[in-house]
């Protein structure tokens, strides 16, 4: 227990500004307009189209022989970073869905 006490005391500034970003972005998030969210979902797509060609060039280098950090976090980046941009796009399809005309 005192480890995990002397963790907290070494970096109370590093997790007070963790914690006051994590609720900063709630409120930020929770009060974004129905009309900006496709322009931000798309700006979240293109950061993840980012970490995706990341991923891919650290699986690239990663040394396929034997199982390394490198290889594991590449992995794991390519297939969050791709759940995001599928759900994005999901969503974004979803959200303009709400401005077209309702057939009669």
């Amino acid at each position: 227990m005192e480890p995990i006490l002397q963790f907290f005391f070494t970096y109370k500034e590093a997790i007070f500004i963790i914690a006051l970003s994590v609720f900063l972005g709630i409120e930020v998030i929770s009060n974004v307009p129905s009309v900006l969210h496709t322009p931000l979902m798309s700006g979240a797509n293109a950061i993840s189209g980012v970490i995706i060609i990341g991923g891919i060039i650290l699986v690239g280098h990663a040394d396929a022989s034997q199982l390394s950090a490198e290889l594991i976090l590449g992995i794991l980046a390519i297939i969050f970073a791709s759940l995001n941009v599928v759900g994005g796009f999901v969503v974004t399809d979803r959200m303009l869905e709400m401005f077209k005309k309702k057939k009669k």
